[in-house]
């Protein structure tokens, strides 16, 4: 027996997809709600009519076009019931729904040609994607669909519906993804996520056939047949397999160390070298600069003693004249004294002589060493003292080096002579080569070397 109803609702449970509700005849004053995440259909002698959406209604012609256009054709009054159906189709995401195989999947391992049994089992999340094609192909008159058997009074569930699908999808594509991913089987718990698109994009097409997508799919696990005899030999393999590629990566890594460790101790050496190099370089130039300062300041010296001498050379007289203008100052100082101190006889005139000599000795230090060899003739009686070659200092008798810059004596010999004006000691020959000084005068008529003396001894010619 049927009965009028006035309000038209669902608020059951989530895991049930299509609930169809009981009552069957309605008023035109019937108020229809249909909450958030669900549709409403509502069929007539077996016909899919108006599809309604979240909100609350009332079922009057304006509202319900198709209905309201076969209600114009029947005789009734305000409160005369018609015959309809109404659908309510659960919208939201049924979330972990779980599958698996029902029966091992066949793998033959391809390293070694292996056979093996494997089975896979996962969650998915299932949604209604068109309410009207689920209801019509996979609902028909039925009270409405669950996912699992327990649904109130549904005579199948849409796993009993989907489980061949889901089998055989993952039979026929876990394998070969596998194969053509290039996976080891023993690390396939790292390639989980890979597989798990593969296959979702094997299975949902079946599902969007009836009305239904799959949001998410996942593959959880993989079953491997731990106690059969291949497979342990497989794992052994694999075993042996990584501890070589752990000594490889081991040898490789103390290899690159040592690489880096050579690398460091070379670039330490070439710091100390550059640093001993740089110590080195500046000896070298601070003993270089010492000696660049020691040949300038001999050369200096050197060069005011040759400046002298050109000047004095360029006057006309030589140190030698110098010393004996001093001479005749301080003898004639002496033969003034004589004449002074006339009416002495020979020992007044011995007196003044020597006070004259005196005088000489007072204005002229040097003549006190002249006087010292003086003989009755004239003569000198000791030879110049001998000077640096470098830096023209007087060197004392049978000195091998100078006193003032080091410089080492060349030894006299029979070729050398000591330059009575510079007193170097240079080769024989007619002139010196540090002063210029002519060492042999020569006779101005027969040109005979005059070694001293007025008068040539050749020829007599005067001097």
């Amino acid at each position: 027996m049927s009965q009028i109803a006035e309000l038209i609702k669902y608020e059951g449970d989530n895991s049930t997809f299509i609930w169809k509700h009981p009552s069957e005849d309605f008023n035109s004053l019937t108020q229809l709600i249909v909450h958030e995440s669900q549709e409403a259909i509502f069929m007539m002698n077996g016909q899919a009519l108006d599809l309604f959406g979240p909100g609350r209604y009332t079922l009057e012609t304006q509202n319900i076009p198709k209905i309201g256009g076969i209600l114009k054709n029947l005789v009734v009054g305000k409160d005369s019931p018609f015959h309809c159906e109404v659908y309510f189709i659960n919208k939201t995401v049924q979330m972990a729904i779980k599958w698996g195989t029902d029966s091992k999947v066949r793998f033959i391992e391809p390293t070694m040609g292996i056979p093996l049994e494997i089975g896979a089992c996962g969650e998915l999340n299932l949604q209604v994607s068109d309410s009207r094609k689920l209801l019509v192909k996979l609902v028909g008159t039925m009270n409405g669909i669950a996912w699992g058997d327990s649904g109130a009074g549904f005579t199948k569930s849409i796993q009993n519906c989907f489980k061949p699908l889901i089998s055989t999808a993952v039979k026929s594509h876990l394998a070969s993804s596998i194969k053509s991913e290039n996976i080891d089987l023993l690390e396939i718990d790292e390639h989980l996520e890979k597989l798990s698109q593969k296959l979702h994009s094997a299975i949902n097409p079946g599902f969007e056939e009836y009305g239904l997508t799959i949001p998410q799919f996942y593959l959880t696990t993989v079953l491997l047949p731990e106690n059969d005899p291949n497979f342990r030999r497989l794992r052994d393999l694999h075993t042996v397999s990584l501890q070589t590629r752990m000594i490889q990566a081991d040898a490789l890594v103390r290899s690159a160390q040592a690489d880096a460790d050579a690398a460091v101790t070379a670039a330490q050496r070439q710091v100390v070298v550059e640093q001993q190099t740089t110590e080195t370089a500046v000896a070298r130039a601070e003993a270089e600069r010492q000696v660049i300062a020691a040949q300038a300041a001999a050369q200096a010296t050197r060069m005011q003693g040759i400046a002298e001498a050109d000047v004095m050379a360029a006057m006309g007289y030589t140190q030698r004249d110098v010393l004996a203008a001093d001479v005749q100052k301080a003898y004639a100082e002496g033969i003034g004294n004589m004449t002074i101190n006339g009416g002495g006889g020979v020992a007044g005139d011995v007196i003044g002589l020597g006070v004259g000599i005196a005088a000489a000795g007072a204005v002229a230090p040097q003549l006190g060493q002249m006087f010292q060899g003086v003989n009755p003739t004239g003569t000198p009686a000791q030879a110049p003292t001998a000077k640096c070659a470098k830096c023209g200092a007087p060197l004392p008798e049978n000195a091998k080096f100078c006193l003032e810059c080091g410089e080492k004596v060349a030894p006299a010999s029979a070729d050398t002579v000591v330059c009575p004006q510079c007193g170097n000691t240079v080769a024989k020959g007619k002139f010196c080569p540090e002063c210029g000084h002519k060492f042999v005068t020569e006779c101005p008529k027969c040109g005979a070397a005059v070694s001293g003396g007025k008068f040539c001894p050749e020829c007599g010619e005067k001097l």
